[in-house]
């Protein structure tokens, strides 16, 4: 783009744009002003007015030690001189806070300059502008910024930045739940003991005046709960920790995450084999339809379960299914096509014959465990989770790494198998 500037414009423009630091002393130094003033008088003043106020100081001090009152002439004396003191202070403060701006590259903006600031500055401007004598043109060549990326001329360059979000993008993470149900407790040992009932009879009956009373029959048994270790870990660059603090955050949160993820496995399906906890599904009591009852639906099946449990004589607390099992139920509809169970614009918690449903992808699809949670087991914690760094590795000192590691240890004691009752739901063949 080639700018044609007339003479006259090019003057105004000039004058427009004269800053305050372009007049020479006699000996040719520039001579720096703010609001007019030269700033090397200005700080001579500066000290001068410090000096009055001082010289006042000391005689007002003596005159009060003397018991001696301040004339009127003296405090108009020491009032002016204070003012004129805060006023030449002002100006300086001004022009530090100006020198400071101007140090950090907050003076002039930094950004693209516009055509007429190109053209201002150009030599052939300047050139133009100090041996004007009569009418006359000047041709500047300026190139238009582009929003190229590249080296070439007339490109923005790096100006232009692609938005960075700073968190990174995290997977999602399933909402642990199986823990809340349970009674919780804590242990300082590896191993968890308690004695079970095993075996009631009761022979309880109305006895007469001197008759032998009957006996009933009471039988426990011993039980044992190891505490299991679930652990993982991570190996990261030391460098990359240090200089990212929100990864160092991302890491230790999805290693506790890994933890809670097994942990809830674990406590409803564990196997109990090697060193597997032994979880509510592995020793529920089998659903079977009590008193010759036959379910025609999915809510059917579950209200007999509940059933099986309040004829254990324990209080259901809690029904935990596949979110898929779940769905089906809340898309039940009656033969006008009206929902049985769901409702599209209730916020109300899920809930299932007045307990609460529980919809979790660690439930088996087309499975149920129905359950008084809180009298059937009791998770003892015996370290909760904790997270350990270590350099100590030999890969890991010489080649800058770091290993983050994650681990706990609990125990889960089944009480009463009677309260779980754990069964298929039938509806995948």
């Amino acid at each position: 783009m080639k700018h044609m500037v007339g003479a006259s414009a090019l003057a105004l423009a000039a004058a427009d744009l004269r800053p305050e630091y372009g007049r020479k002393d006699a000996a040719g130094n520039d001579v720096v002003e703010l609001d007019g003033r030269d700033l090397a008088k200005l700080t001579e003043e500066v000290k001068s007015a410090l000096g009055q106020v001082q010289d006042f100081g000391v005689k007002a001090a003596e005159a009060l030690r003397k018991g001696e009152e301040l004339s009127a002439a003296s405090k108009k004396e020491i009032d002016e001189a204070l003012t004129k003191l805060n006023t030449i202070e002002e100006l300086k403060k001004r022009f530090d806070a100006m020198e400071q701006k101007a140090a950090r590259g907050g003076g002039e903006p930094q950004g693209p300059r516009s055509a007429g600031h190109r053209v201002i500055e150009s030599d052939a401007f300047k050139s133009f502008a100090e041996n004007r004598s009569g009418p006359g043109k000047v041709v500047i060549d300026v190139k238009d910024i582009s929003s190229l990326t590249t080296d070439a001329a007339g490109s923005v360059g790096t100006l232009v930045q692609p938005t960075r979000v700073a968190a990174p993008i995290m997977l999602p993470q399933r909402r642990m739940t199986i823990r809340s149900l349970l009674a919780q407790g804590r242990t300082a040992s590896n191993l968890v003991e308690f004695d079970r009932e095993k075996m009631f009879t009761n022979n309880a009956a109305m006895v007469a005046e001197g008759a032998a009373k009957p006996q009933s029959e009471l039988q426990f048994e011993e039980a044992s709960a190891p505490v299991r270790k679930i652990a993982h870990w991570f190996r990261m660059s030391a460098e990359i920790l240090a200089d990212a603090p929100a990864l160092r955050s991302v890491v230790d949160n999805r290693l506790r995450y890994g933890l809670a993820f097994r942990e809830e496995v674990q406590l409803l399906n564990g196997s109990g084999s090697g060193q597997n906890i032994s979880g509510l599904v592995t020793n529920a009591t089998a659903y079977s339809a009590p008193s010759g009852l036959s379910p025609d639906t999915l809510v059917d099946t579950i209200r007999l379960a509940i059933l099986q449990v309040a004829l254990a004589e324990y209080p259901a607390n809690g029904i935990v299914l596949n979110p898929i099992d779940w769905a089906v139920i809340e898309l039940l509809k009656d033969d006008l096509g009206r929902y049985l169970i769901g409702n599209p614009q209730g916020t109300i918690t899920p809930t299932l014959w007045g307990l609460p449903v529980i919809a979790t992808t660690a439930m088996t699809e087309d499975k149920f465990l129905v359950g008084a949670f809180d009298l059937a087991a009791q998770i003892f914690d015996r370290e909760d989770a904790s997270i350990m760094l270590s350099t100590e590795d030999q890969d890991n000192f010489i080649k800058n790494k770091v290993t983050i590691m994650a681990e706990e240890r609990l125990a889960l004691a089944i009480y009463r198998t009677q309260s779980l009752v754990y069964g298929d739901l039938g509806r995948v063949t």
